[in-house]
């Protein structure tokens, strides 16, 4: 079964790495340079996962408040 999630702007990728990487060294947490997450627990990565969502949130506010 294939993925069905597509970004819609493939290059944001790495943005998304560097940006998952800055935020889980901001809050204390140490990724895994293997790749491998299964020994971090739930509460680590919803904490990462969770701040990223915040940051993007504010910068698509901030882009839309700029337009205007």
């Amino acid at each position: 079964m294939s993925s069905r999630n597509r970004l819609v702007v493939p290059d944001a990728k790495a943005a998304l790495e560097i940006m998952k990487f800055e935020i889980a060294q901001e809050l204390g947490i140490q990724l895994p340079q293997d790749g491998y997450y299964g020994h971090m627990t739930t509460r680590e990565i919803g904490s990462i996962g969770g701040y990223i969502t915040k940051r993007l949130v504010a910068l698509g506010q901030q882009q839309l408040m700029n337009r205007f």
